[in-house]
């Protein structure tokens, strides 16, 4: 019953914080305290709860590291012109009558080649869908389909902050990882691009697309060279250099060809890769402005608490009643039908994909002893649940960010194909194994 009492109390704070407009990173504070109340109160001195907390940091580490890096590697590719070379050769193949699955498509690649959700949907995001509503379509459609191209690249790529942290919880390959997730999720991908297809010949939007090539000239030189960055990160992975040592090499080539080809200083460079990129042109940095190891300061405190909470989990026993209980549910929807079950609590409980992945690893790793496919099932369920619940601000802020409502979350249909399809094979496997 204290468990559940806890686990209430935590739940009840992140939810008050987050419709008062309280920042995240408070409300796992106060969480933290709660669970330090709980160990306490099972007899563990403060102390001891504060090791245990520290040991629950130390398992994520090296995510850390690679999410300081991920923000540098942000705010040398907008320096360098990666970024707005990217999105101006994509929007070359823009055909208006078929808008809703290219925007897809083309916040796949943004995401895939960046890595970030939310920096994809403040760049592509931002651009697809205000050139889809100038066409007169639907916001909400639009919403959808950059919700799911942006979590195509968050989930899978090379560079992404989950993929590598799912890869850290699981102690897998994160490589090997991104080829199975592709695996599994090539069937919900062509289906995506067909069902967008489908909803934009219903929709029959019309209109003028917008310039984008003519504002990022303003502030870079479009060259292919600014594109390099990206493709060396391509390269590189296929290799499986590690994810640090990747992004190493394709910051210091950033750094490079922004101070050769985009004519900026060796000194303004550096700063750009601490605190970011600010345009002077205002409607070019409402497209660009970002990225920096400041950026990314958020993610790392709050993936450094939310760890924190597993080590108290995982030293107190906190959660080893819910565990039983969820052990009995996979009897009845499967395995992954009961990880997918849990992952969308834990995302309504936790508002943020971070916290939402890591209390399914606590929650349900015991359901599949194989890492490897465990890993696969975080990917398939937590990383994209926590974008489809209104109040985390997984998917509402990108929503935000490019002004579509949160219905758009409900044509995200990407990230309901994922799961929905893996789940659909398991139950077939389970049904031939009877």
């Amino acid at each position: 019953m204290a468990s559940l009492i806890t686990i209430g109390a935590f739940a009840a704070t992140l939810i008050a914080c987050v419709a008062a407009g309280v920042k995240t990173i408070y409300a796992l504070m106060i969480g933290y305290g709660i669970f330090v109340i709980y160990g306490v109160s099972r007899g563990f001195s403060v102390a001891e709860v504060v090791k245990m907390s520290v040991k629950g940091v130390l398992t994520v580490k090296n995510i850390l590291i690679v999410f300081v890096v991920i923000g540098m590697v942000t705010g040398l590719w907008r320096a360098a012109g990666t970024i707005p070379a990217i999105i101006c050769y994509a929007s070359g193949v823009i055909v208006p009558e078929i808008f809703l699955p290219i925007a897809f498509l083309l916040n796949c690649l943004v995401s895939f080649m960046t890595g970030t959700s939310f920096g994809s949907a403040a760049t592509m995001g931002v651009i697809s869908v205000t050139m889809g509503i100038a066409m007169g379509i639907s916001p909400v459609l639009l919403g959808g389909a950059m919700l799911s191209g942006i979590m195509f690249g968050d989930r899978a790529s090379p560079v992404s902050s989950s993929a590598n942290l799912v890869a850290e919880l699981t102690k897998t390959d994160l490589y090997k990882n991104i080829g199975l997730m592709m695996k599994s999720a090539a069937v919900p991908f062509v289906l995506t691009v067909v069902i967008y297809f489908i909803l934009g010949q219903l929709d029959g939007g019309t209109g003028e697309m917008m310039n984008v090539t003519a504002v990022f000239e303003n502030g870079f030189v479009i060259h292919p060279a600014a594109v390099f960055p990206a493709v060396l990160v391509l390269i590189l992975s296929v290799f499986r250099l590690g994810t640090k040592r990747v992004l190493a090499v394709t910051a210091a080539v950033s750094f490079v060809i922004a101070v050769v080809l985009q004519h900026i200083s060796p000194l303004e460079a550096a700063k750009i890769a601490v605190l970011g990129y600010h345009a002077e042109n205002p409607d070019l940095a409402k497209l660009i402005d970002g990225g920096g190891v400041v950026s990314m300061m958020s993610a790392v405190l709050i993936v450094g608490l939310s760890s924190s909470y597993s080590g108290i989990f995982d030293g107190t026993g906190l959660l080893d009643g819910i565990k039983d209980k969820i052990g009995g549910l996979a009897g009845k929807l499967t395995p992954f039908g009961a990880t997918w079950l849990v992952s969308i609590f834990s995302s309504m409980i936790a508002c943020n994909q971070t916290l939402a992945t890591i209390l399914t690893h606590q929650l349900c790793s015991h359901l599949q002893p194989d890492r490897q496919k465990f890993a696969i099932w975080l990917e398939n369920t937590a990383v994209l649940m926590a974008e489809l619940i209104p109040w985390s601000i997984a998917g509402a802020i990108p929503l935000q960010v490019v002004g579509a409502p949160p219905l758009g979350m409900a044509f995200a249909v990407y990230l309901i194909l994922v799961p929905a399809w893996q789940l659909t094979e398991q139950m077939f496997a389970k049904r031939n194994n009877l």
